[in-house]
């Protein structure tokens, strides 16, 4: 039963996803236009979905209460990591997202830290100078 309630809200989440992506307008020269990705989520995750609800697993494995506590861990990270980004800017909240990720994930200190600062700086790199893609530099812009 589990599995068909999970389908359930994942199929709404992607419906109410490929709906907001339809009132996207299409910019001049751009045959996609900003649409097209939304959709290309929304559309196998909601036959996903309808797979958990077709079929679902006989008896599903619960994960233990400390997997659970990490996944919400990794949830409230991303969560705080979409509101942060404005105000800390990309390449803060994104250093500060994945060295907690990597700690959650088992990485030791010292190695979160480093893919941190290496992520951070690295994508901010490629995406605002290199590609021409502005993102925030919030409290690093001085």
């Amino acid at each position: 039963m589990s599995d068909r309630i999970a389908g359930l809200l994942i199929a709404a989440i992607a419906l109410v996803y490929g709906i907001v992506a339809g009132g996207y307008e299409q910019g001049f020269g751009d045959p996609l236009g900003p649409a097209a990705f939304p959709r290309i989520v929304a559309v196998p995750l909601g036959l996903f979905a309808l797979v958990l609800v077709v079929r679902p697993d006989a008896e599903p494995a619960w994960p233990r209460a400390r997997v659970l506590l990490r996944q919400l861990n990794a949830l409230l990270v991303l969560v705080l990591y979409a509101l942060l980004l404005e105000d800390l800017g990309f390449p803060l909240a994104t250093f500060l997202a994945v060295t907690l990720l990597a700690r959650e994930l088992g990485a030791r200190w010292r190695a979160s830290l480093l893919t941190g600062i290496g992520l951070g700086a690295g994508l901010w790199t490629l995406f605002d100078p290199i590609l021409g893609l502005p993102l925030p530099l919030g409290l690093l812009a001085w």
